[in-house]
């Protein structure tokens, strides 16, 4: 039923049929222009799980600890970082949570934009799938903006002016934004790169967002904290030159300069807002300090006030004295009501 075809590195399959009651249910309610990627991404999901030895081991060392639903959270976490990490299925992952998480926005933000998934079907360009998802502004089927996933180190900035035309093709944002616009027919395009992998040429340039002149914007996620904001932002930018690029005539050099200042803006709201999270932290950890001092304090005059009165201290109040298991106990409660400001 199996052919490796191991020139070409491929899984052939001659013929392929399977009665599972599960499996039916799963497809039959699927649009038929779906089944096949689900079915790609079922496969890619199950070889990693059989590959990953250390997750049975894992539940098995923990099965007497731990009850049934924390173990399936921590494998369906477990997954999932495997998932996005190790395997070319991060980039499949990625598209599904965007797409879900700008449809979410729209929502919530009562605009009438969608967003779409592309999946596997090809654009304007024969056999090119660039543009993984496909936003409709305001439900405008003509009104588009493209968006690229990259989760992908490899992939740089590729700025035009130290483009080598001789060397082998390789995707650069550049090279992904245009292609994008031009393959989904889109008045924009945007690419979206996560900050555990992305190349540093690209984060040099652009920490937050960011805008190339002529050819689309940029947005740093951090998809593994479920920090979407960046992308939000870009969007938004994007939306306002897609709805505004068709009614007036656009200067060029003048648009580059109002929307680098947006991006500048928002980039030192950025920072000002990690500086905060940062002073909280550093706050925290000095409230505990002092915290911890004052219970010392009181712990060691609790037993040299023992001492004075009865002149010594048995066995069992210097181990008690060596362990301070007391004091670990109230500074564990004030402790949590820190972490809880």
């Amino acid at each position: 039923m199996i052919h490796l075809n191991q020139q070409l590195k491929r899984i052939e399959i001659s013929s392929f049929e399977i009665e599972n009651q599960i499996a039916f249910n799963f497809f039959n309610n699927l649009p038929a222009s779906e089944r096949d990627e689900k079915l790609l991404r079922a496969i890619y999901i199950g070889v990693l799980a059989l590959m990953e030895d250390r997750m049975s081991a894992f539940l098995s060392k923990t099965s007497n600890e731990l009850g049934t639903e924390l173990e399936s959270l921590k494998m369906i976490f477990d997954m999932k970082n495997e998932l996005f990490y190790k395997s070319s299925i991060k980039g499949i992952l990625a598209e599904d949570e965007i797409a879900d998480f700008l449809n979410q926005y729209f929502t919530d933000k009562r605009l009438k934009d969608r967003a779409i998934l592309t999946g596997n079907s090809a654009g304007i360009i024969p056999k090119n799938k660039t543009g993984d998802i496909i936003c409709e502004v305001d439900g405008d089927p003509n009104l588009r903006i493209a968006i690229e996933c990259k989760f992908d180190k490899s992939v740089r900035l590729g700025e035009i002016e130290t483009k080598d035309l001789f060397t082998r093709k390789t995707d650069t944002a550049w090279s992904q934004l245009l292609e994008a616009q031009a393959n989904r027919d889109a008045k924009v395009s945007l690419i979206v790169f996560d900050i555990s992998l992305v190349d540093n040429s690209i984060i040099k340039e652009f920490e937050n967002v960011g805008y190339i002149p002529s050819v689309g914007l940029i947005a740093i996620i951090n998809s593994q904290k479920g920090d979407y904001s960046n992308l939000a932002i870009a969007y938004m930018l994007a939306r306002d030159i897609a709805l505004n690029a068709k009614q007036v005539d656009l200067d060029k050099d003048l648009l580059v300069i109002l929307v680098n200042r947006l991006i500048k803006d928002i980039n030192e709201i950025t920072t000002i807002k990690s500086l905060v999270h940062n002073n909280i932290e550093n706050n925290k950890a000095i409230l505990k300090q002092l915290e911890k001092s004052i219970l010392l304090m009181e712990f060691n005059q609790e037993y040299l006030r023992k001492f004075l009165v009865d002149g010594t201290l048995t066995k069992e109040d210097l181990l008690n004295y060596y362990q301070g298991e007391n004091i670990k106990d109230k500074y564990r409660l004030i402790e949590k009501d820190i972490n809880g400001l």
